[in-house]
């Protein structure tokens, strides 16, 4: 699908909304796999890919207290981010930390949900315990590794690049492997004291899922946040018996909406942690708007280290 810049008619707030002046947009695999069809959410086309942005409120709708124009704010949506100019629910919109760039806001919300999500409620990893982090030179990987480190876990990453390899390390990891190492397997284990590993969190699929694998120790708990190889594994049960351990699949924002109460305390956590700035995005390349295309194609060529962003 092309992607090209169109100017677009403004339209009026809903009574809970907000207009954000964007400063800046974060790009995610799930917008590239939108542009394909190939996402689990299918907008028709045309449409306005973007999850997340960072700017400043320029209106709100007649019941709005919590946000007034000039407020500096970050905001999750499910599409509209890459433009000028983007409309959100005020749930869906929080205060700009003042340790936080515009581009580190526009690139935190939706790795960090699912961080936090993976890691704190689904894994429920506990200090000391071994986290192997699969695409983790990634923005979504990235995120997790540093929140594992927060959390207290010994992080061991995997990417495809030395380049990638050092800024994992740089974000606190125990270790770093490249995903085309011959013995990857024995290296993860020598790196655990050959206990295994008690946490995977996989945004990357395909054959390294199932290589990851078998690094377990006993009773691990397996991840499923995405396929960006484009290659859905095909995980071998009686291997799940004999290892103990739960194959659990992450998807935060649908989990946060289904579950208010959830979502709730979710958005509590993760502003405190926004505060901290913990979890801070490393962002390693720059576009414009009319550059959007390109942009996706550098996460396609796995060309970007952490995260890219749109600067309107």
């Amino acid at each position: 699908m092309a992607v090209k810049v169109q100017l677009l008619d403004a339209r009026a707030l809903a009574a809970d909304e907000v207009r954000i002046a964007v400063r800046a947009a974060g790009v995610n695999f799930p917008d590239l796999l939108m542009t394909r069809g190939g996402y689990q959410l299918r907008p028709d086309p045309p449409f306005v890919p973007g999850m997340e942005i960072a700017g400043d409120v320029i209106e709100v709708g007649a019941t709005v207290t919590d946000f007034a124009p000039g407020d500096r704010v970050m905001a999750q949506l499910r599409l509209t981010g890459f433009a000028e100019q983007a409309i959100a629910s005020t749930a869906s919109v929080w205060p700009l930390p003042d340790a936080f760039s515009y581009e580190e806001g526009a690139t935190w919300f939706v790795a960090a949900t699912t961080a936090w999500h993976g890691l704190h409620d689904k894994a429920q990893i506990q200090p000391g315990e071994t986290l192997l982090v699969l695409g983790a030179g990634g923005g979504v990987g990235m995120a997790a590794v540093q929140l594992g480190v927060h959390m207290g876990a010994q992080v061991i990453g995997i990417a495809s690049t030395d380049e990638k390899c050092a800024a994992i390390e740089h974000a606190g990891a125990k270790a770093a492997f490249r995903s085309d190492d011959p013995k990857l397997v024995e290296a993860i284990k020598a790196a655990t004291g050959d206990v295994g590993v008690q946490v995977i969190y996989d945004p990357v699929g395909g054959p390294l899922a199932l290589a990851a694998t078998r690094t377990f120790g006993w009773g691990g708990r397996y991840l499923i946040v995405g396929f960006a190889s484009g290659e859905i594994p095909k995980f071998p049960a009686n291997h799940a018996l004999i290892k103990g351990y739960s194959i659990m699949g992450l998807r935060a924002g649908e989990a946060v909406r289904r579950d208010p109460k959830l979502g709730k305390v979710t958005r509590a956590a993760l502003a405190q942690l926004a505060k901290e700035a913990v979890m801070r995005p490393v962002i390693s390349h720059r576009f414009t708007l009319e550059e959007a295309g390109d942009a996706l194609l550098a996460l396609d060529h796995r060309a970007v280290i952490g995260r890219a962003v749109i600067l309107p």
